[in-house]
């Protein structure tokens, strides 16, 4: 979904600890403006149709245009068969481009979704793309320790790719997903374009290194291209990577805000065309779990009870090396979404939380 930077090179042994940590400059951002869906903003897509078709029509239309798979390995699997009490999603960004059918795939979205009972707050956890953590075997890897998105390609990309990145994250986490969804670069962009594009506000000058193109301060109309460009970019940012997860998190809000502006209760042609763009752009898991039942489950959650939250975390330089590492093993955020406790931890953590 969102792409940017090179492969981490593997760590060869348990963490020669070296060089000089930091903290992310001024820790993440809280724009005003920024509001999230679950969903990784296509779901938004679809909660909107949702007033001008129906659930059961609109559920009906999706489930014949999304791919099924199973993304999450076993050991990162819940045994639920219902939606009853905290609901736990795993969003994974893909750069699958169309065309692509070799292995090297990255991803830096790592997402997860945690929703706690009642089904009236959410919180999005992004995962640093560069977090060292250790890769269990798995599809012919032998496993070991690297940045946390090479377990997606080691694992082969797409469902292989996605079971051995759930499987990395359940052992670091000790959380079990209630599902997952595997989002794609190109059906994102389309997403973005079918909506007319979406108003992007700039805080700090960002230049692309792929494009060569200059994002200058202010508020400004991207298309789906720009708005890819703009969120990928980390380098020479402040904040690094931690600023570009701020980036995709206001790219997600404006999303939203735009999905809200468009027209589509007057337009049923567009409001087709955009859950086919939603549907070819998800692979989903949803664990048995009828689609039907989870946006029937999720229509409820206000946007702005939503909460962006990152993950308690500095660089760090290993064996001359760039990885993120830690803070004291999340500070405790791992054990409150496991738990029922994370309405507390954001609010004891407020450096790490965002409001959307």
């Amino acid at each position: 979904m969102f792409i940017s930077g090179s492969r981490g090179r593997g760590v060869t042994a348990r963490t020669a600890r070296g060089g000089a940590a930091r903290t992310p400059g001024g820790g993440p951002g809280r724009p005003r403006w920024a509001r999230v869906l679950l969903g990784a903003g296509l779901a938004v897509v679809l909660l909107a149709a949702l007033a001008v078709v129906g659930l059961r029509v609109l559920a009906d239309r999706y489930e014949r245009t999304i791919t099924r798979e199973q993304l999450l390995a076993p050991a990162a699997r819940t045994a639920r068969t219902d939606l009853d009490g905290p609901i736990n999603y795993l969003l994974v960004g893909s750069d699958r481009r169309p065309g692509d059918i070799g292995p090297q795939q990255r991803t830096d979205t790592i997402l997860i979704v945690h929703v706690p009972a009642g089904l009236r707050t959410g919180y999005l956890v992004s995962v640093p793309r560069d977090l060292l953590v250790t890769i269990p075997p798995g599809a012919g890897y032998p496993g070991g320790e690297d940045k946390i998105n090479t377990a997606y390609e080691y694992g082969g990309g797409g469902q292989h790719g996605a079971q051995l990145l759930s499987a990395t994250l359940a052992r670091l986490t000790g959380i079990r997903f209630d599902g997952a969804a595997l989002v794609d670069f190109a059906g994102l962009r389309n997403v973005i374009d079918l909506l007319g594009g979406v108003n992007m506000c700039v805080r700090t000058e960002v230049h692309s290194i792929h494009t060569d193109r200059v994002f200058h301060p202010g508020c400004q109309q991207m298309d789906g291209a720009q708005a890819l460009d703009y969120v990928r970019q980390r380098y020479d940012l402040p904040g690094g990577d931690y600023d570009r997860q701020t980036h995709q998190q206001q790219l997600l809000g404006a999303m939203l805000k735009r999905a809200g502006e468009t027209r589509l209760r007057s337009d049923p042609i567009q409001v087709h065309r955009l859950i086919q763009a939603v549907g070819n752009s998800l692979t989903l898991d949803t664990n048995g779990i009828p689609v039907e039942d989870l946006l029937l489950a999720m229509h409820g959650l206000s946007a702005e009870a939503l909460h962006g939250v990152q993950v308690p975390s500095h660089a760090q330089t290993i064996n001359q090396v760039s990885y993120v590492v830690l803070d004291g093993g999340g500070r405790g955020l791992f054990e409150a979404v496991r738990g029922t406790r994370m309405p507390e931890w954001a609010e004891a953590h407020p450096r790490w939380v965002t409001r959307l």
